[in-house]
């Protein structure tokens, strides 16, 4: 059962960016000053890039972050369509954030060995205070697709036969994704509409497996908006 969510609605991605930009801020003291270290699941896609290129130019103590990704292709270590890659385009590479506190997926080293060598890490890193998601147009998140099945105590899943391509991914489970304080899903578009519906009338999709310790936000654009 998924902890009550809040839906947010905006009319553009850029508010959403900026909205959630300061309440990342926010969460990242907080959790500095009751633990330490703020430890944030970064999510791919074009609408967290965003985010992140407005992030790269705040002020905050990047010294205390830790940065994870919720999923990751299974692709050669500097190649454009990672995850990774664009995190670091964005925003990890224009901070200072040690290198030593960003986590990538280690997925050139192929399926089964990145995702071995990511679930202690995972593991040790739980719970989490933010992890950042998007949504497919078929109710998918991270690398969680509809009608997969997986081991649900498990806290990474090797993925070979991806719908969407590449087929060979890395993903956290819906278990590790969460294990956090506060989740936050990234929506835009209006490709996106009909899955939004379908999560907001409670069908079964991979976004609706997932729950949060605290907060669960949906951020969406009127695009996606199914009022």
């Amino acid at each position: 059962m998924q902890s009550k969510i809040q839906w947010s609605q905006f009319e553009t991605v850029d508010q959403i960016a900026q909205t959630v930009c300061e309440r990342i801020l926010e969460l990242a003291k907080e959790a500095i000053a009751e633990h330490g270290k703020f430890k944030f699941v970064l999510a791919g896609g074009k609408t967290p890039e965003k985010l992140y290129q407005l992030l790269a130019k705040q002020d905050a103590d990047w010294s205390k972050w830790f940065i994870y990704h919720g999923d990751e292709r299974c692709l050669p270590v500097n190649h454009a369509d990672r995850n990774s890659v664009m995190a670091a385009n964005a925003f990890l590479s224009l901070v200072a954030i040690p290198e030593n506190q960003i986590f990538d997926i280690p997925t050139e080293l192929g399926v089964e060995e990145s995702a071995g060598a990511y679930r202690s890490i995972v593991e040790a890193a739980m719970p989490f205070d933010l992890v950042l998601l998007g949504m497919g147009e078929d109710g998918h998140t991270a690398s969680l697709f509809p009608g997969y099945v997986h081991d649900e105590n498990a806290l990474v899943y090797s993925i070979y036969n991806s719908p969407k391509p590449p087929a060979e991914r890395v993903t956290l489970s819906a278990k590790a994704l969460s294990n956090t304080q506060n989740l936050f899903f990234l929506i835009e578009g209006s490709n996106k509409h009909e899955a939004l519906k379908k999560w907001r009338a409670g069908d079964d999709l991979p976004v609706s497996t997932l729950n949060a310790l605290k907060h669960i936000v949906v951020f969406f654009d009127a695009a996606a908006s199914v009022d």
